[in-house]
């Protein structure tokens, strides 16, 4: 059972999902549009079938000419939230963790009453439809709760249909331990990098510096595959070389198309790494201004 009681945690924070629609900058998604908006940005000459509730009066009345107010019009971003159940994430309590990221996202854009879809996928991808409200949260819990793991991760394969159905520009989390061809997982970076694009990379602790002491026996989950292994700190080295070369392909893709990339083990706090998905975030906006 997923447990969600760190909600209450989230409640510190307000997560900003709303973005700011831009056809000059994709970074801050800004721009001056004619509507009823946030906030009043600029002014120009009253022509007739302008609405009469956006004239300044004030104005007017320094000019005696009628002005009336241009707004920013804030638009957001519906969230699409993509989960491994992949075979490989049946690993200690690594699908429940990630589970609970993905839970922690939608319920941080449910509080903004704005659209989320969490959607699983691994040799085929089960697509939800985004939908907004509490009663759909709890909805894709028990779904989530129900679900089981199996089979390989066909990567690409699986965000290629996915990003078939993504009509407008989004906001994208993917949450898996991209524990596949790095080709794919590049491959489907590219592919999703139109959209405000967020991996993040679960790992249980012995996943990342393999620390088995000394004689052991892996399981590879998706193919059932057994091997014995003395963990020398050798081996210890050589492995993590790998992992740090397959992390560093993808922190490189995700560069190249402006996407956030976060690595995350199943012993820190999901509240934590929440906030720092978010922060991330939240620097990114203020510094692209």
């Amino acid at each position: 059972m997923i447990d969600t009681s760190f909600f209450k945690e989230l409640d510190r924070f307000s997560f900003m999902v709303r973005k700011r629609v831009s056809t000059a900058y994709s970074g801050s998604r800004r721009s001056i549009l004619r509507g009823r908006g946030m906030e009043p940005v600029s002014y120009r000459e009253y022509t007739q079938g302008d609405d009469f509730k956006i004239i300044d009066w004030k104005v007017y009345g320094r000019t005696e000419k009628l002005y009336v107010k241009e707004f920013e019009e804030e638009k957001s971003l519906t969230t699409h939230i993509l989960l491994d159940t992949s075979k490989s994430m049946d690993f200690r309590n690594k699908f429940e963790y990630a589970a609970m990221l993905a839970l922690g996202f939608a319920y941080l854009v449910t509080k903004d009453n704005e659209k989320f879809g969490v959607s699983t996928f691994a040799e085929e991808i089960n697509i939800t439809k985004p939908k907004r409200g509490r009663r759909y949260l709890s909805q894709t819990i028990d779904l989530l709760n129900n679900t089981q793991l199996i089979g390989k991760t066909r990567f690409d394969y699986c965000m290629e249909k996915y990003a078939a159905i993504i009509k407008s520009r989004s906001l994208v989390f993917i949450i898996s331990d991209f524990m596949t061809d790095i080709n794919a997982v590049k491959s489907a970076i590219f592919r999703l990098g139109d959209n405000e694009l967020v991996l993040i990379q679960v790992l249980d602790p012995v996943e990342k510096n393999l620390n088995l002491g000394g004689e052991a026996k892996l399981i590879d989950l998706e193919t059932d595959r057994k091997i014995d292994i003395y963990t020398s700190p050798r081996l210890r080295a050589e492995y993590e070389k790998l992992l740090g070369d397959h992390i560093a392909g993808i922190k490189e893709t995700c560069l190249n198309v402006g996407a956030d990339f976060h690595t995350v083990t199943t012993d820190k706090p999901v509240f934590d790494a929440i906030f720092e998905v978010v922060n991330q975030r939240q620097v990114k906006k203020v510094v692209r201004r």
